[in-house]
């Protein structure tokens, strides 16, 4: 079973997106510069869960909304062991790969993907972590 590891959404204003989840619900946000492509990584919970409340707790980020990319919408990430197998599971399964997978300095390679419904969602073969 692949977990979800991760979420996204598109912001138009940076600044303001960052200020939102902060005050709304107490997200801490980290902007990232232009080298890597002016993110934001959100976190929304210090542990995996409170007590009474379901384990799973993730975390996100925020992205440059741009007009000519398609389906620019909240979606999850999936963490995935093996991004090329992966793939070809989501494109027998009837959904479509958009594109190659890209390296994420330091994070692992990443690709996206739109399922049978049109939901665009993307996968992230993670990097092994240090001992």
């Amino acid at each position: 079973m692949n977990p979800v590891v991760h979420f996204e959404m598109p912001y138009r204003d940076r600044e303001r997106a960052a200020r939102f989840y902060a005050a709304a619900f107490g997200w801490q946000t980290q902007m990232l510069g232009e080298e890597m492509g002016h993110y934001v990584v959100v976190t929304t919970a210090l542990s995996d869960a409170k007590p009474g409340a379901p384990a799973g707790a993730i975390n996100g980020g925020l992205y440059p909304y741009k007009p000519d990319w398609p389906a620019q919408h909240p979606s999850v990430v999936v963490g995935v062991e093996d991004i090329t197998a992966a793939m070809a599971r989501v494109a027998a399964a009837g959904g479509q790969v958009l594109g190659e997978p890209m390296k994420i300095p330091g994070v692992g390679e990443y690709v996206a993907f739109v399922d049978t419904e049109g939901n665009r969602h993307s996968m992230l073969q993670a990097l092994p972590r240090a001992a």
